[in-house]
């Protein structure tokens, strides 16, 4: 250290040691650094997700591991803590009451709730409850509820635990009398994985389609109705039996639910639903999606302080580092089921060894490349299916990698059988006449009813199938500068107040960026139908996230939003996230390196540009037929994050001949923040003919 450093340290000090003396004397006010407390408007509340409740939880575990299973002790200085901070515990009756206009909940409402009917919540619970006078939820398993002591319930696909486990119908009696519990249905028997594909990836049971494999089909969505219904009314009919009262609130295993079983639950007088969603309870939360705070075997009275002031998750205001690889199903598919077991295989070593955040996961088949799509690989009945392939992948992706999956799915280039009406319904233009217009690809005209009915429908069979967190729109939801001229399309422009002639609109530059304008609007908002058929479908509670694939040109250029009907501005305001295509090969940039930093710079001057883009770089030169070397990939990632990119993302993936090599861009492409040395994957064992990849074309 030198002399120098060593004075202006001993300075530093001095002036935090006058600092400190004068706080002393001049008291401030304590730092809070915690999001912002619930409003007292007396109508927000959080809840609590319990399960069981033990005494020596450590033990425990080696016969019977739960992360959600709390020490008795643990639960005790919780209820104490929540009582010396002054929160109130609230019923669901005082909740309903103040929805309704009645007396206004206390400031920080809390609401108890207990699942899976636990004896322990008699032994253990229900003794503090008591005690405090605190009112709580417990949700029935009914189907676990009085089982015989010597016949063991299946919990999980390894554990088995005897019947007197769980609660018998005497202490349900028992609390029931009390006035301090109320009795939700669990299920009779839905808490439970059931086959949900030919592969045997098991889905929430409640929720999926159950896979028949003696039928070797799916249950049809009347047989689907009629199971889960049957199953929920047995679950309520017992409850009413043994407690004088029917249940009206439903609490989803596994946090599972959407808009079909919700339905049958407010059929059977359950309109009041748990989830196990983040965040509080405010005004505009409907009691339908109530949200909850789990509750585990590490939480303290310090993590309960965070989570009681914590904001949902993901929701649109925060936005995660995105790390992005999008992979082509083509390239798992094989009509040898063993060896597409072991292109599958593959492809989770290479993302679990590469450890990106986001996998965009192509739901259709495209083994040409020409990019209009015949076939999914997904169950439907709109289009030919190739394989049921994009569950198993999807599940596997996201339960063996850890990473979030987005569909990715056409919006318009689909080539629809022969016998549906809305096959020939092609977008044409001033220069095609009654041909279909090809660019980039053939596809069908969004102005037709029929043809956005189809493609919803197409929308709705792959939400009801797999479950997964959100939707890539591909850039085949393009209009060009002459398109379209189908009679619905011009009635179309008409309605919007322009003229029903393509060339009149195209000759007064007024008109013409209004109808861009307009063509934009309409294209966004029929991918905000289409999300919406997945949200409604998708049997995960967490909302799902939208992306939309964006040619560069019309960011470098905004004369050419006309020539696409893409806007990044607008694409900005109504998705998630804007897949932007930022591929300077493609894009015969003579200096890529210039070319990146223009388009950053264009992205950045717009609001949430960089928290909402994802920088999407091509691993793949289409113009000279070969794949971009690594060593330049790295280098353009770098460049991107060096500027300030916040999302990076590549396509395509060739896992595999690992192209790109995970051991060059793990460092770009990596969430984990602390890169490790591994060994090298080993070679993948394919005997794959690989087709070309998939040509993204940008001319016009």
């Amino acid at each position: 250290m030198t002399s120098l450093f060593r004075s202006i340290l001993i300075f530093a000090l001095s002036l935090l040691l006058l600092q400190g003396a004068f706080a002393a004397e001049q008291p401030l006010p304590p730092i809070d650094i915690q999001p912002p407390a619930d409003p007292d408007d007396g109508l927000t509340f959080r809840v609590l997700a319990f399960h069981d409740v033990r005494d020596d939880l450590r033990a425990s575990f080696a016969t019977y591991p739960d992360a959600t299973a709390i020490d008795t002790k643990t639960l005790a200085s919780l209820f104490a803590w929540l009582k010396e901070n002054d929160y109130h515990m609230v019923s669901v009756d005082q909740i309903i009451a103040a929805r309704q206009g009645g007396k206004k909940l206390p400031p920080r409402s809390v609401l108890l709730s207990f699942d899976d009917g636990y004896r322990s919540f008699y032994t253990r619970v229900f003794p503090l409850l008591k005690a405090y006078g605190y009112p709580a939820v417990q949700a029935l398993i009914t189907d676990w509820v009085n089982h015989p002591a010597n016949e063991k319930i299946k919990i999980s696909a390894t554990v088995e635990l005897p019947g007197d486990y769980f609660l018998n119908w005497n202490d349900v009696a028992e609390m029931q009398r009390s006035g301090l519990v109320e009795f939700a249905s669990h299920t009779h028997n839905l808490h439970r994985g059931i086959l949900a594909n030919p592969q045997g990836s098991e889905f929430p049971a409640a929720t999926a389609l159950q896979y028949l494999a003696d039928k070797k089909r799916y249950e049809t969505e009347a047989e689907y109705q009629t199971r889960v219904k049957e199953d929920l009314a047995h679950s309520s009919r017992l409850i009413q039996q043994y407690t004088g009262h029917a249940p009206r609130i439903m609490v989803w295993p596994y946090g599972a639910y959407h808009q079909p079983v919700q339905e049958i639950a407010r059929q059977l007088g359950m309109p009041i639903m748990l989830t196990l969603d983040s965040g509080s309870n405010p005004p505009s939360q409907p009691l339908s999606k109530i949200t909850r705070i789990l509750i585990g075997y590490d939480t303290t009275t310090s993590v309960l302080k965070q989570e009681l002031r914590a904001p949902a998750n993901y929701n649109g205001d925060i936005y995660p580092v995105e790390r992005v690889v999008q992979v082509d199903l083509d390239y798992v598919y094989d009509a040898d089921p063993q060896q597409q077991d072991k292109n599958l295989s593959c492809l989770l070593d290479r993302i679990k060894d590469l450890a990106p955040t986001t996998i965009y996961l192509q739901a259709f088949a495209d083994p040409d490349g020409s990019g209009l799509v015949k076939e999914v690989y997904f169950p439907n009945s709109v289009l030919p299916m190739r394989a049921d392939l994009f569950s198993r992948v999807s599940w596997q992706l996201q339960t063996r990698t850890g990473v979030n999956v987005f569909a990715w799915m056409p919006v318009l280039s689909i080539a629809l059988p022969k016998d549906n009406p809305a096959a020939n319904m092609w977008i044409t233009s001033t220069h095609s006449g009654t041909q279909p217009s090809t660019f980039p690809y053939p596809r069908l005209s969004p102005f037709e009813p029929e043809v956005r009915a189809t493609i919803t429908q197409l929308y709705h069979d792959l939400s009801r199938y797999t479950p997964f967190q959100g939707v890539l729109f591909h850039d085949d939801a393009a209009l060009s500068d002459d398109e379209d001229t189908r009679p619905a399309a011009l009635a179309q422009y008409q309605a919007w107040g322009l003229p029903s002639d393509v060339d009149k609109i195209r000759a007064n530059p007024a008109l013409l960026r209004r109808w861009t304008d307009k063509k934009i609007d309409f294209l966004i908002n029929f991918t905000h139908q289409l999300a919406s058929e997945v949200q409604k479908n998708q049997f995960a509670s967490a909302t799902q996230m939208t992306a939309r694939n964006l040619y560069a040109q019309p960011v470098m250029d905004p004369q050419a939003e006309q020539w696409y009907a893409q806007s990044l501005p607008k694409f900005l305001a109504n998705y998630d996230y804007t897949a932007l295509m930022a591929m300077p090969f493609m894009e015969s940039a003579t200096m890529p390196d210039r070319w990146l930093t223009e388009l950053y710079e264009k992205v950045a001057a717009q609001p949430l540009g960089i928290q909402k883009t994802v920088f999407e770089l091509q691993s793949y030169d289409w113009a000279k037929k070969r794949p971009v070397n690594n060593d330049v990939l790295l280098h353009q990632l770098t460049l991107l994050r060096a500027l300030g990119a916040r999302h990076l993302g590549y396509y395509p993936d060739d896992f595999i001949t690992n192209q790109p090599d995970t051991e060059v861009i793990r460092p770009l492409m990596s969430a984990q923040s602390n890169v490790i040395e591994r060994k090298p994957l080993p070679k993948c064992d394919s005997r794959m003919v690989r087709e070309k990849p998939k040509q993204w074309s940008n001319q016009q």
